[in-house]
């Protein structure tokens, strides 16, 4: 009977474990749909700091705990913290065109009513009012006269056309420009594009739409080739990967996924790769003889590209941030207690942000000030692991730390790491914005030339470079460019030029 008894009760327990796990993972998946990406525990203010002597964190030194948002930077950017004043319009830009009216008033009131004395101009108000003119499509025309002896009719001379960017194509780099543009920056898949070039008057299928970004692909590859080089030389590498939906007729359901992974280096080039697969193939292929730093989340498949011993494991503290805010609501004052903690490695690093702080001051502010607080937490990670178990969700994230816990001080080793691989994942939100829109790849080359031409619009959105005005012109030109310069068509490159002739 006791043996029975103990069995059964064994049986709950475990059920009230499955269910917990179960509950939490509801929880989980409720706040990802519908909460809040704000990392921030629901506890009293400053909770977690009152366990260090610290006074409580105001709600900007909070604003570090968002490492669920791709957009939120590390540390934040701008005079030392500072908010941003709110209100008042902003100046529309000067190089916009002007059309100017000028409103006179009626000549019955421009005589002054007491002494018959004409009215002298003595300034004027100028109201702006901002307008917009639908895009504007034309057919470019070019007229080659043919000419040849009168006498003998022969010898018939032609101009040659120029360069085009699709031999015996219709499109020019303009419309081309936009095409890919409209696609992969502002996220219109090219069905909705169809039916707005429809409203100008013009037939363009999908299928065509489809063809012209191909060509596209074709063109600018050796672009992304010498991109790439670029990052592979460089010291730090960031890199992460996001799923999208690849069509497949021979695949069950009609589709599979596939991979886009970002790799980006320390000049602002960010070089998207697909993938068939989330294999270890990917990342090996890609990185093959680099030599260097490779800031990534802690995924396996990046496992054997640091068994080489060549590239160095940088790991993420917003992933390890994120494990331990998911397990707040299992363990409220363990897990509020280690995000403190987490929250004085960020201060830090808005110290050295606000101070402009090169590597080398940014590596001793480090050692000085983040190494204790890493020491605190390894202690924190020693005393609380026999206390929990290692299944439940803040076990896991424990687990997590002493598993990446070499690869997550190294940041403090060098002032030219960062604390998190929030720049990967700035990079691929708009991966993840545009699947929404456009939904799938068509095929597994749909899916590379989506990755060459992000590599392209994400760059020129990280340099702040106008993608459509980049694309419309390297498009007319790259054809004819020689290849040892190719380096000036990235829009790294491009952009340098453009700065040095103005």
């Amino acid at each position: 009977m006791q043996a029975l008894v103990a069995e059964l009760h064994a049986q709950l327990r475990a059920a009230q474990h499955d269910n917990a796990r179960l509950r939490h993972q509801l929880d989980q998946a409720l706040r990802r749909l519908y909460g809040r990406k704000a990392e921030r525990a629901d506890t009293e203010p400053g909770q977690g700091d009152l366990a260090l002597g610290e006074p409580a964190a105001t709600t900007d030194d909070a604003a570090d705990e968002r490492p669920d948002d791709p957009d939120a930077p590390s540390t934040p950017a701008g005079d030392g913290g500072e908010r941003r004043r709110r209100g008042g319009r902003t100046p529309l830009p000067k190089d916009l065109p002007r059309q100017r009216t000028v409103l006179e008033p009626e000549a019955t009131v421009l005589t002054c009513a007491h002494c018959a004395t004409a009215k002298t101009r003595i300034g004027e108000d100028i109201t702006e009012e901002l307008d917009y003119e639908p895009a504007v499509l034309r057919v470019h025309e070019y007229v080659r006269p043919k000419y040849a002896c009168p006498q003998c009719e022969a010898g018939v001379v032609q101009a040659m056309l120029p360069a085009r960017p699709i031999e015996q194509g219709r499109p020019g780099p303009g419309l081309l420009a936009q095409v890919v543009t409209a696609k992969y920056a502002d996220h219109a898949p090219l069905h909705r594009q169809e039916g707005i070039f429809a409203r100008s008057g013009v037939a363009l299928s999908r299928r065509t739409l489809c063809d012209w970004v191909a060509a596209v692909a074709d063109l600018v590859a050796p672009i992304v080739g010498e991109m790439k080089r670029t990052v592979l030389t460089s010291h730090v590498i960031h890199s992460d990967d996001t799923p999208i939906t690849v069509q497949d007729r021979g695949h069950p359901g009609g589709s599979r996924r596939g991979y886009l992974w970002v790799y980006g280096g320390e000049q602002g080039d960010l070089v998207y790769d697909y993938t068939p697969s989330r294999g270890r193939d990917g990342p090996r292929a890609f990185l093959a003889g680099y030599h260097g730093y490779l800031q990534a989340d802690a995924y396996a498949g990046y496992d054997e590209v640091f068994a080489s011993g060549l590239v160095t494991e940088v790991a993420c503290w917003a992933h390890a941030r994120r494990y331990i805010f998911e397990a707040v609501q299992t363990a409220l004052e363990p897990a509020t207690h280690l995000l403190a903690l987490i929250r004085r490695l960020y201060a830090v690093e808005r110290e050295a942000q606000a101070a402009q702080l090169d590597a080398t001051a940014r590596q001793a502010l480090r050692a000085a000030e983040s190494r204790p607080v890493l020491a605190a937490i390894e202690e924190q990670i020693a005393t609380l692991t026999p206390t929990v178990l290692p299944k439940s969700p803040f076990g896991e994230a424990l687990g997590y730390l002493r598993r990446q816990w070499r690869a997550l001080r190294r940041y403090t080793d060098n002032g030219a790491l960062a604390i998190d691989n929030n720049a990967s994942e700035r990079a691929l939100r708009l991966v993840a914005v545009g699947r929404k829109n456009w939904m799938f790849a068509g095929s597994d080359a749909g899916g590379r030339r989506a990755a060459l031409l992000y590599s392209l619009i994400a760059t020129c959105k990280h340099l702040r470079v106008d993608p459509f005005v980049y694309l419309r012109d390297v498009i007319s030109r790259v054809a004819t460019h020689p290849m040892r310069r190719i380096a000036e068509l990235t829009p790294r490159g491009w952009q340098a030029q453009r700065l040095a002739a103005s």
